[in-house]
């Protein structure tokens, strides 16, 4: 599940990388070019919404195979764009899958992994951010040094993406559906066949029938989220964590290639080789997520995550108003660090306190506060760069991880080995001991 994210994070952020070549071959104007980069963030806009309501009418199995299949389809189509508009559209459809994947990984690791390692795995989604950011940034630069053609470069870089998803496809292929789905509408029979195949257990306490359960309602986990403060607080900080992140990185960190470009850091493969070294930073952030949430919980990730975040735009602001060209990789690589630690956990929090039968449309609900902010980062942050110089448009975007650090120390409570599951066991006990009292 989490490999899919590598596949989102390789599309995402390699036409930063060659944002230029396009530039060049269709030179459109910086509304259209900035639209091209953004088209894929508005597309998963869309499909986070719509992708999480269809985890949980339609199954996990169901959607994490449809969504693979599509983009190797687009990842493949936008590579052969015959015009720059052709990219905008074949990049907005291409997101509708990319913004549906998370909400189908979250949702299967919530139900298939055990209460103790769900969470931990959960929080290591953004170590496949860095790992194909890295990648991106790796082999646009090896397509760089040994093809001599920008218009393929640009062309490879975009296609690229289809073989990783292709393996993923394959992977995912024989994956049965998850039991806790099955139970939820009612398909016993298939339940007790899935959990035979992943743990060995036959599900003896459930009848061999099948029955019919009613199906929720699309925005009903939100009326659900208002019976349980704790469940309403960490739903609250995940939406406002995923949009507030995601709004800092994709402002200053989407544009490194362009920002390093313009200061004269290095050359255009010296910048890329020092965003690989940027990006494993993040991979290497990523990865330890787990061990430091497990020492201080979700609360202390978020508020060590925001902090670190904050401090480092702070003074990358005042590197580049002193114009210190040489400090600020060096602020992007503690701002990085710090922002796929803040980030980490925000997916994990929306989908651990969700019940079993809303975590697909929790985590799309709160995945879409992310593509929102994405895409009015990358839409509009070269706007406000011009009108505010690169120092000011940095400051700016440091108020985004004090209102972040604010929700982690006011509105996020410890949710750290929260069980859904339980919870909903003693409601529906509570529901069905309520109902007998009012028969008799």
């Amino acid at each position: 599940m989490l490999a899919s994210i590598l596949v989102e994070a390789w599309d995402l952020y390699s036409i930063g990388f060659v944002l230029v070549f396009i530039k060049d071959q269709f030179n459109p104007d910086p509304f259209v070019l900035g639209l091209a980069a953004a088209a894929t963030q508005l597309g998963a806009l869309i499909g986070a919404l719509i992708g999480g309501w269809l985890v949980d009418k339609l199954g996990r199995r169901v959607m994490f195979l449809g969504t693979m299949i599509l983009f190797i389809v687009l990842a493949l189509a936008q590579s052969m764009a015959w015009s720059i508009e052709a990219l905008i559209v074949i990049r907005f459809f291409l997101g509708l899958p990319l913004g549906s994947e998370p909400a189908i990984g979250f949702s299967y690791i919530m139900d298939a992994m055990s209460k103790s390692k769900r969470e931990l795995m959960g929080t290591r989604w953004q170590f496949m951010f860095g790992l194909g950011n890295a990648l991106a940034a790796a082999v646009v630069t090896l397509l760089i040094l040994t093809i001599p053609s920008p218009e393929a470069v640009w062309r490879i870089a975009l296609g690229i993406g289809a073989i990783p998803a292709a393996i993923i496809l394959l992977l995912r292929f024989n994956l049965p559906e998850t039991a806790i789905w099955l139970i939820r509408q009612g398909r016993f029979r298939e339940a007790k066949v899935a959990s035979q195949k992943l743990y060995g257990d036959s599900l003896d306490m459930l009848p061999d029938e099948d029955v019919v359960v009613p199906k929720p309602a699309p925005a009903a986990f939100l009326a659900d989220l208002r019976t349980d403060p704790v469940r309403m607080r960490a739903s609250v900080h995940s939406w406002l964590a995923n949009f507030l992140s995601t709004a800092q990185f994709q402002s200053f960190g989407f544009y490194l290639p362009l920002l390093f470009a313009a200061l004269g850091v290095s050359s255009l493969t010296g910048n890329n080789l020092i965003l690989v070294v940027l990006y494993s930073i993040a991979a290497l952030s990523g990865w330890l997520a787990p061990s430091v949430a497990k020492r201080i919980g979700h609360r202390g990730v978020s508020i060590l995550g925001f902090s670190i975040v904050l401090v480092s735009l702070l003074f990358a602001a005042l590197a580049l108003q002193q114009n210190w060209i040489y400090v600020v990789p060096f602020a992007a690589a503690v701002m990085i660090y710090g922002e796929y630690l803040s980030i980490s956990n925000v997916m994990t929090i929306a989908t651990i306190v969700a019940k079993p039968e809303y975590r697909g449309t929790a985590g799309g609900f709160s995945y879409a506060f992310a593509k929102l902010a994405a895409f009015l980062a990358i839409f509009l942050f070269p706007s406000i760069t011009a009108a505010l110089g690169q120092s000011g448009a940095t400051l700016l975007v440091s108020s985004f991880a004090l209102i972040g650090l604010l929700s982690a120390i006011f509105i996020l409570p410890e949710v750290f080995g929260y069980d859904s599951e339980a919870i909903q066991q003693r409601q529906d006990a509570a529901a069905a001991k309520k109902a007998t009292r009012t028969a008799g």
